[in-house]
């Protein structure tokens, strides 16, 4: 008998050669949804054994209350992959959605067993997922937008520094654990107002409409389908984007173009730039916002110090960082602009 394999023994190095052998296409999709998992690890068990068969690479949650994925899979393979997810009964009615802009996401598959599908850590007493904001296709959510409803964007602020609906409220939060409690603080004394919620794929909105709810707002909306089935949707119907920007992904992509606008800078030089990365220097490895003309002056580091560090031997840095002699602190990148003027 076959030995079954749940996990992914490779290294890096390895997983970009087998990458760069492979002779066809893959597809970028991502799908969610709540519901009771009794047994979350005997079905994350189950799912890493069948995909990985399937040649399917990603990043999957499973939890007591559902399911988070976003996956890399072989263009041939796609039909096998959703007889394998829809032949899970309470699967079956799934929504999966398509990337907008293809690229290498993810090099291995990784499906962790989580206590929350989307790392809020509010209380259980705060929400009830049976009572759950409207969802709005394009035309509806466009309407609303027209009669000058709230637009409140629910992901991070990194996120919405290089793409959001015109005219929405930004939180200025880095963690998933911030947000919610901020938003609330927000959205104070517009209770009874019209919200309007948007997020990459209708997650964050779906336990955060829940939360809302729970604490007297009257009429929460989501965007379905979020921001990546709102693209699909506009330019199939030919109807201008409300959105400018860039959809910020959490994969190797680091971002989906939905305009050509350029809406934020380079966090070094201050010229307009919407490219995210993390810093060279792996002991720092910080998210920012960095230019073409930075990335060759700083080698794709935050700053000249790490710059200056990565061009060490490797065996200096091994020492160094062992001595504790340079201290990199990572931080994201809406906390990084006055650091970095201080080290560049």
């Amino acid at each position: 008998m076959k030995k079954q394999i749940l996990y992914n023994k490779k290294n890096k190095e390895q997983l970009l050669e087998k990458l760069n052998e492979e002779n066809f296409q893959r597809i970028t999709c991502s799908f969610y949804k709540y519901l009771n998992i009794s047994n979350p690890q005997a079905l994350r068990d189950s799912l890493y054994s069948e995909w990985n068969n399937l040649k399917v690479l990603g990043r999957v949650y499973v939890a007591n209350e559902g399911i988070n994925a976003q996956i890399s899979l072989p263009e041939f393979n796609l039909e096998k992959f959703k007889e394998s997810l829809f032949s899970y009964s309470n699967f079956k009615d799934i929504i999966i959605k398509s990337a907008i802009q293809e690229g290498l996401s993810f090099i291995k598959l990784t499906i962790k067993v989580k206590k929350e599908i989307v790392a809020y850590k509010i209380p259980r007493n705060q929400f009830d997922m049976n009572k759950v904001g409207k969802h709005l296709n394009y035309e509806e959510y466009h309407k609303k937008i027209e009669e000058g409803a709230v637009i409140i964007d629910m992901r991070n602020q990194y996120e919405g520094e290089v793409g959001h609906f015109k005219n929405a409220i930004i939180p200025n939060v880095d963690k998933s654990a911030e947000l919610l409690p901020k938003v609330k603080e927000l959205l104070k004394g517009r209770e009874r107002d019209t919200i309007l919620m948007y997020c990459t794929g209708g997650i964050r909105c779906e336990k955060a409409s829940s939360y809302l709810i729970n604490h007297g707002f009257k009429d929460i909306n989501q965007l379905n389908g979020g921001i990546i089935k709102y693209a699909h949707d506009i330019k199939n119907n030919n109807v201008e984007s409300k959105f400018i920007g860039k959809n910020f992904v959490f994969d190797r992509r680091l971002g989906e173009n939905i305009t050509e606008d350029i809406i934020s800078n380079c966090h070094q030089c201050g010229n307009p730039s919407n490219n995210h990365i993390d810093c060279e220097n792996q002991a720092c490895h910080i998210l920012f916002i960095q230019c073409g003309d930075c990335a060759i002056k700083y080698k794709n580091c935050c700053s000249k110090k790490c710059k200056d560090f990565i061009q060490l031997p490797r065996e200096e840095r091994k020492q160094i960082f062992k001595e504790g002699k340079i201290k990199f602190t990572a931080q994201i990148s809406n906390k990084i602009k006055p650091q970095l003027n201080k080290l560049t």
